[in-house]
């Protein structure tokens, strides 16, 4: 087996250990155990649980946060912007639907350290204010403040993800298939939710 491919089965061990346990609740040992390799090569690859956790979850929102801040900077209208921003936030959980549950963690967990890395990453709140603003007083959109528009929008593609367990459970007789169809009629649903809240057409 080559370097990339231990490191990868690492990884993707790691990242099933971290879902279960948490980062303060998982155990190297467990993790080489989910990866059918002794600590030793473990440890090899990555020295601490610390640098291990940072390998699987920074390094998957590394790939998302480049691709939101690109459409904010882009030329597009600001309606176009907001549509293209739901569409991949949610494309991107439907390809990993554990993100969310680290996400939760990380924030309880160590705040300080999440918030920093998404100002190095160069992801800047402002210049969405800023865009915010500039639509409102053109009379584009109705007055709305910015936490209140990422909140819902968040909220709203997150939660699904979340609460999978229970919602497929109690809104869908437990029926995957039903609730993946579900996941996948939300992007429309949520951007034309938006779009109201906004005062604009759908």
């Amino acid at each position: 087996m080559g370097s990339d491919s231990t490191k990868e089965k690492i990884i993707q061990a790691a990242q099933q250990v971290f879902i279960r346990k948490g980062m303060d609740g998982a155990r190297m040992q467990e993790i080489a155990d989910e990866a059918g390799i002794n600590k030793a090569l473990l440890h090899y690859y990555f020295h601490t649980k610390e640098q291990l956790f940072n390998e699987v979850f920074y390094g998957i929102l590394s790939q998302l946060i480049p691709g939101l801040i690109a459409i904010f900077k882009g030329e597009a209208l600001f309606l176009v912007k907001i549509e293209a921003i739901i569409t991949q936030y949610d494309t991107y959980l439907s390809e990993h639907p554990f993100l969310p549950q680290f996400v939760i963690r990380e924030i309880n967990r160590d705040p300080e350290q999440l918030s920093r890395f998404m100002s190095d990453q160069g992801l800047d709140f402002s210049v969405v204010e800023a865009l915010i603003e500039k639509e409102v007083a053109m009379g584009n959109i109705r007055p709305i403040s910015f936490p209140h528009l990422f909140a819902n929008m968040i909220g709203m593609i997150v939660m699904p993800y979340i609460g999978r367990p229970l919602f497929q459970r109690k809104l869908f007789r437990n029926d995957p298939v039903k609730y993946d169809q579900f996941l996948k009629e939300r992007k429309a649903v949520v951007n034309s939710f938006v779009k109201q809240a906004m005062g604009v057409e759908s």
